[in-house]
């Protein structure tokens, strides 16, 4: 098995982030919002595009825990430090999110449908996928 993307990135976290807001704005995004952790390091990011249906808020989480995770599974370095998964999990976001907008810029999807999972709902800030979880993804009220 190989190991995840950009496992060898010396691309700081901080360039990946502002390369990430560069693509957003570039596509419509009006506002962008940095999510911290308690010591002050982002953790993902939050933004508002306008769409056919009225402005939407997303948020992109980095779960950089969860790369720390698979980084020391995969033993891709004796000790895997948290500024090495941050720097990979920024980057790896920072290529998904340019794919979708060559899917974007190509006009198969719309913003909206390519950020679908990661709108951010009423319900206690939760992105659409959570409150999807939340319901088992039943559709609330039955689908009879």
């Amino acid at each position: 098995m190989s190991p995840i993307a950009n496992y060898t990135t010396t691309v700081t976290a901080k360039k990946s982030i502002k390369e990430i807001e560069d693509m957003l704005v570039a596509h419509g995004a009006r506002q962008i919002l940095m999510d911290y952790d308690h010591q002050g390091k982002p953790v993902g990011l939050a933004f508002i595009v306008a769409t056919a249906f009225g402005v939407m808020p997303f948020r992109i989480p980095a779960n950089i825990g969860k790369v720390k995770a698979v980084l020391t599974k995969q033993r891709v370095r004796v000790e895997v430090s948290e500024e090495l998964a941050a720097r990979v999990a920024w980057r790896i976001l920072k290529d998904w999110v340019r794919a979708q907008m060559a899917i974007l810029e190509a006009e198969m999807v719309s913003i909206d449908q390519v950020f679908l999972p990661y709108m951010q709902m009423a319900e206690g800030g939760k992105t659409l996928y959570e409150v999807m979880v939340g319901y088992r993804f039943q559709l609330p009220g039955g689908r009879g």
